[in-house]
């Protein structure tokens, strides 16, 4: 996970660095620009931090190694639902939620509706907690 931390901490730091002199050349007057860039410079840097929770919980792995061999991630890397309906039920919500901004806003209402219902169905499809079916 050392590289892929790394690939969000040098941008963000290069967007905050950049942020800074922005805001100096603009005197800090300018009250759009300075303040994405640096919830830009934010947003990698939340990324590269969690990548680095996820490196100390997991440890190193074979691909962090450079003497790792392929054969040690084989196996089984999760569990996926091969017939899911719910992502077409997520996928009308936001193709409801695309129309709405194209129709009326009042649309955003059932697409919200809709895009709950596909997202919980198909996070809890494979639930065997307390409320399982």
């Amino acid at each position: 996970m050392k590289i892929e931390a790394n690939v969000f901490f040098l941008p963000g730091l290069f967007f905050l660095l950049i942020a800074f002199i922005y805001g100096f050349l603009t005197d800090f007057q300018e009250m759009v620009g300075f303040p994405a860039i640096l919830l830009t410079a934010g947003l990698a840097l939340m990324v590269g931090v969690y990548f680095k929770m996820l490196e100390r919980r997991h440890g190193v792995r074979a691909e962090d190694r450079e003497d790792g061999e392929i054969a040690e991630l084989s196996g089984d890397q999760g569990l996926y639902a091969p017939w899911s309906w719910w992502p077409l039920v997520l996928a009308l919500g936001g193709a409801i939620a695309f129309v709405a901004m194209a129709v009326g806003w009042w649309l955003m209402v059932p697409a919200a509706m809709v895009g709950t219902v596909g997202l919980v169905g198909w996070v809890m499809e494979f639930s065997t907690g307390r409320f399982a079916h």
